[in-house]
């Protein structure tokens, strides 16, 4: 069985690796029944090219890999 393998690759290089970078906040908020803030934590990923340093959020990679699966069963159908 033969195997092919591709890679999600930066727009700007076509570099293939990427570095993970996280950001962490608290978001605030009023809520009705009260007059204290409320907060939600939050972890924003995002992924950064090592050549070019352009980032990436992960919806965007998801997109990406999206495209190369409909490439590759297109190939295969013609």
């Amino acid at each position: 069985m033969e195997f092919i393998q591709d890679y999600f690759q930066c727009e700007n290089c076509k570099n293939k690796d990427f570095k993970r970078i996280y950001n962490f906040s608290l978001r605030f908020h009023r809520c009705n029944f009260s007059d204290d803030l409320i907060y939600d934590k939050l972890c924003d990923e995002i992924y950064q090219c090592t050549q070019c340093q352009k980032t990436y959020k992960m919806s965007q990679i998801e997109e990406g890999l999206l495209k190369i699966k409909k490439m590759r069963k297109s190939k295969e159908s013609e």
